[in-house]
């Protein structure tokens, strides 16, 4: 059974030791569907994804796994999917996007979405 909230990992990788890799696993475990993009092609367990940015659609929740500096040349993006919330994991805090989500009605919340998941809040 598929949860109706789709998740967009941004900043995924192929790496088991990533936070974003742990996360696309858990966020799948908890039957959610999700989209992904890394710096590069991929994939983690069903989920591929590449550097490429598709205009997807019905995005609930945008998780951050990229440092503010590189965040800058994915606002435009991460707000034209109109999602309903970002989440800012540690080390993603960005006051700025923060500020843009909010202008447009997108709940900016500094969290972790594996802590998130793992006790039933996400």
């Amino acid at each position: 059974m598929e949860n109706n909230k789709k998740a967009l990992v941004i900043g995924a990788s192929e790496n088991p030791s990533r936070y974003s890799y742990k996360a696309i696993h858990s966020l799948r475990a908890h039957h959610y569907e999700v989209e992904a993009i890394g710096k590069q092609n991929g994939k983690v367990g069903d989920v591929s994804f590449s550097n490429e940015r598709p205009p997807f659609e019905n995005i609930h929740t945008i998780t951050l796994y990229i440092n503010p500096q590189h965040q800058k040349a994915y606002y435009d993006y991460m707000l034209s999917l109109k999602p309903r919330r970002i989440i800012f994991n540690p080390g993603t805090e960005n006051p700025e996007l923060e500020t843009l989500a909010r202008q447009q009605g997108i709940e900016a919340l500094s969290a972790c979405t594996l802590v998130l998941l793992s006790t039933g809040q996400f």
